[in-house]
């Protein structure tokens, strides 16, 4: 999910903690790797590919209202296939703000311009990019990008 100023994850989180009246239904692209159960972990009572029919979308809203879970076909077979092949994401490592930095930073934007998004310090986002680069192995953004592409963070397309 791409919105301006805040990242999916931390909407997510937000609408989860403070209690706001609703359920969280994700709709996107990225089927796959560990943000789908990032979202759900924090929160989110469905999720659906932006390929899903209409049907499928309606059903996932209808059920989150009841406060059931709902997962859409493919975001529900890929999340069973990848716990059956042990597929652990190093992404699965970093907290959930390590990871918002991550995203962003994959998305271009520059450490001051995060720290002013996510209202925090230009200092704390530097100590956030370093341990999220130390837990990932990387050594710089590129090598970030690559990785969040290889886990399905992101479309490889939007990679920087």
């Amino acid at each position: 999910m791409h919105l301006p100023g805040i990242s999916g994850l931390e909407v997510t989180e937000r609408i989860v903690r403070d209690g706001l009246p609703g359920r969280v239904v994700i709709v996107s692209v990225l089927e796959d790797g560990p943000l789908p159960k990032r979202l759900l972990d924090v929160g989110a009572y469905g999720y659906v590919g932006k390929g899903s029919d209409a049907r499928e979308l309606l059903r996932a809203v209808r059920d989150a209202a009841l406060g059931r879970r709902y997962l859409g076909s493919s975001v529900a077979q890929k999340l069973a296939l990848s716990r059956v092949d042990g597929g652990s994401s190093p992404f699965d490592l970093l907290s959930p703000r390590e990871l918002e930095v991550a995203m962003l930073l994959v998305q271009g934007l520059r450490q001051d311009t995060i720290a002013r998004r996510l209202g925090l310090s230009a200092k704390t986002v530097n100590t956030h990019k370093s341990r999220l680069f130390e837990k990932l192995g990387v050594q710089d953004t590129i090598a970030l990008a690559r990785l969040a592409a290889r886990y399905g963070l992101m479309d490889p397309g939007e990679a920087l």
